[in-house]
């Protein structure tokens, strides 16, 4: 069978061409959004003016670009704001997500055309993302300005950020289900899925876990055309979908991620795949002389990076082979990797100064490009390294991960809260310390009353009772990050049946489903540290690199569907070979080949057999769907005809796709792609609401601007 070959450090990985054939190929959908946006446009005749949602900003640039949008007509765009518009088409369209102060600045803007002398003569067309509403109408009708205006939509739904990720770009989901109580956001996410469905047919198989996942699990079936005689077939690339409700493990976005990616999005900020970066780690870099052939970089500069002007940059792995390699690494890694980088491209110059026959001149040309490329992208990692390094070594941030290291190891408490005020005292950044609060809460079940009114007060008192609002929301029964001990009775009267909710059972769940491991880290079980040491990071034992000690336990949750083994393996040391997979089809214990670990092959989807247990204790509802299309009959394993375990038995290679309502982290995303290097036959592919850290996520709830602990998240915006 013909075969593709892909080099990385003088390692050769053969992958068949059915397993490249069989891959979801995720730019169908960024085609089908391109599509559908250029339609639309292409239904108003004439020049046009384009008034953007703010937010839409960063999504729809991910989509298209402006020099698309011009071609269809579009003549200018303009911010939607409540200041007046002076367009200068007759044609004006607004591009809009269903808010309330957004339709009620469109119903301005035209009774604001209304009224000049002479009326301005405009036609109106309001495009909703996703979709429409019944209050839309009701809004547009109350202004007197519904007869004005035509509506329809625009299904953007997924956005592809990477060839295995998905996102609809949607920050504020977390706090607008569980804070605002608006489950908006658990609709659109059951109408991205079963266009999904659309595309790739149905999913065999649905598993979740929390109660909003269970939700979003119930829109999905009752959506799905699945009773139609249209109805598509169960997917043959596609063997389940895994829902992980946000609210179930609130304990990692609030750790601090360790990864390259989750650094950069923690102490600088990435906002719709877009970093800001200082301007010089994005020039062209020049190509070193004899004298410089070492050199990685353009050159030094007398004006450190931080204090530079900062540029807007696509961090993608798309065309960026060097990201690709060190994104998902421990960051202790990277600087290894960038100095083999580095050594290459050393060697690629000196190539060319060797070159003496014709042959191998016209040979260094044809690299030209590639090697600008691979100086570009080298100059700007290790640019990043140089920003981040220093921000990993002050004392704020060594204390806070000590702190977080001790909470997972239920190492002395008491003296972990004494730990945080003397944060507090020290000007530590509020989202830091209402993380470390958080953490302390769910860790231990909750705060003494006492403890818990103090540390308020303190925070009050060093950054502002502005924040007052935000502690208050922390402590409620529909967020519930932060409850005291005694719960008030006002809390109580809250809660269905005035009982007090389940406490997540934290030290239960860290051992039956090997959540923390202290050897693996620098300093775990107390000493605190920063980053795992390099030489554990390059066996990547488990995923429980990515933040040193601590396994994910949404993604934990995913492995007790897709790949058992690892979560039974015993605690505290990494899965032996052969757990991953399923060693009647993979080849028995999973040894080596020439001194490399075997892949084993996945085992197929049984749901959640062997763990019933486990995940019924940690709250939420559980929900294991078998999904059949129209006359199909359900197979003795419970999947639908078998179509998954064939695919397992063949040689191809089929995708579960995990979804995160409420958001997901780099951390978790490196964790799912870590697990897809382990076996063969299963591929992931994440899908989420929007990409958050504790950081964005406790800024989120309190509207608290960036402090000093970084350089700030940068939104992405239309690129020209």
């Amino acid at each position: 069978m013909a075969a593709s070959v892909i080099e990385s450090e003088g390692l050769t990985t053969r992958i068949s061409e059915a397993e490249e054939q069989n891959a979801l190929d995720l730019n169908l959908i960024k085609e089908f959004g391109r599509r559908e946006l250029v339609d639309s446009l292409n239904a108003i005749s004439g020049a046009k003016t384009l008034v953007l949602d703010p937010s839409l900003v960063g999504p729809l640039g991910l989509l298209t670009e402006v020099s698309l949008l011009k071609h269809h007509g579009v003549s200018k765009i303009f911010w939607l704001e409540a200041s007046p518009l002076a367009a200068p088409t007759t044609a004006i369209i607004y591009l809009t997500r269903p808010t309330i102060g957004h339709i009620k600045a469109i119903a301005n803007h035209i009774k604001q055309h209304s009224a000049t002398s002479p009326p301005s003569k405009h036609l109106y067309y309001v495009l909703l993302v996703p979709r429409s509403s019944v209050l839309v109408k009701k809004i547009f009708e109350d202004e007197g300005v519904l007869g004005d205006v035509n509506l329809s939509t625009f299904e953007m739904g997924f956005i592809p950020l990477e060839d295995d990720l998905l996102s609809l770009e949607r920050d504020s989901a977390f706090k607008e289900i569980w804070m605002n109580g608006d489950e908006t956001v658990i609709y659109d996410s059951a109408q991205a899925l079963v266009k999904l469905q659309r595309a790739y047919g149905l999913f065999p198989r649905i598993l979740g876990k929390g109660d909003e996942a269970a939700r979003l699990i119930n829109l999905v079936t009752r959506l799905s055309p699945s009773s139609s005689p249209t109805a598509p077939l169960s997917s043959d690339k596609i063997d389940s979908l895994i829902v992980i409700d946000r609210k179930v493990d609130m304990i990692t976005p609030m750790l601090t991620q360790l990864t390259y990616e989750g650094l950069i999005d923690e102490l600088i900020g990435i906002k719709n795949s877009y970093v800001e970066v200082p301007a010089s780690l994005l020039a062209q870099p020049t190509a070193p002389n004899s004298s410089q052939a070492g050199s990685s970089a353009s050159g030094p500069s007398s004006t450190p990076l931080s204090s530079e002007k900062k540029k807007k940059h696509h961090l993608t792995a798309v065309n960026d082979t060097l990201f690709a390699e060190i994104r998902d690494l421990n960051f202790s890694a990277v600087p290894r990797k960038l100095q083999k980088a580095a050594h290459r491209l050393d060697e690629e110059y000196k190539n060319r100064l060797q070159s003496k026959s014709i042959a191998q001149i016209k040979e260094f040309v044809g690299r030209i490009g590639g090697i600008k490329a691979d100086h570009q992208a080298l100059n700007l990692h290790t640019g990043l390294s140089e920003l981040i390094a220093p921000l990993t070594r002050t004392t704020i941030f060594d204390k806070s991960l000590e702190i977080q290291q001790n909470l997972l190891a239920s190492y002395d408490p008491s003296g972990q809260i004494t730990a945080i005020e003397d944060l507090i005292a020290q000007g530590a950044p509020l989202h830091l310390v209402i993380r470390l609060i958080t953490l302390a809460s769910l860790t231990t079940g909750s705060l003494k009353q006492k403890t818990l009114e103090s540390l308020k007060r303190e925070i009050l008192q060093a950054h502002g009772y502005t924040h007052l609002p935000l502690l208050i929301s922390l402590s409620s029964p529909s967020l519930s990050m932060i409850l005291p001990n005694p719960l008030p009775s006002s809390y109580l009267k809250e809660m269905p049946n005035h009982q007090a909710p389940p406490k997540f059972p934290f030290t239960s769940a860290r051992k039956s489903l090997r959540l923390f491991f202290e050897d693996l880290g620098d300093g775990g079980g107390g000493s605190g540290g920063g980053p795992v040491p390099s030489e554990t990071v390059e066996g990547e034992p488990d995923i429980s690199y990515v933040y040193s000690v601590w396994a994910p336990m949404s993604v934990r949750l995913v492995q007790c569907v897709a790949q058992k083994g690892a979560v039974l393996a015993p605690l505290n040391t990494p899965a032996p070979p052969g757990a991953w997979g399923d060693s009647a089809t993979g080849g028995g214990a999973g040894g080596t080949t020439g001194g490399k670990k075997e892949k084993i092959r996945a085992h197929p989807i049984v749901g959640w057999k062997g763990f019933e247990d486990i995940v019924g204790n940690i709250p939420g509802e559980t929900v294991d769907i078998v999904q059949l299309p129209s006359g199909a009959s359900q197979g003795a394993n419970g999947g639908s005809s078998g179509l998954h375990s064939l695919a397992q038995r063949d040689s191809l290679t089929t995708t579960t796709i995990v979804f995160f309502l409420g958001g997901c982290t780099f951390a978790e995303i490196a964790a799912l792609r870590w697990m897809t290097k382990q076996s063969k036959g299963r591929r992931y592919v994440i899908a989420t609401t929007g990409i958050i850290s504790g950081r964005s996520l406790i800024e989120s709830l309190g509207s608290i601007n960036s402090g000093s602990a970084g350089l700030g998240p940068s939104e992405g915006g239309l690129a020209s």
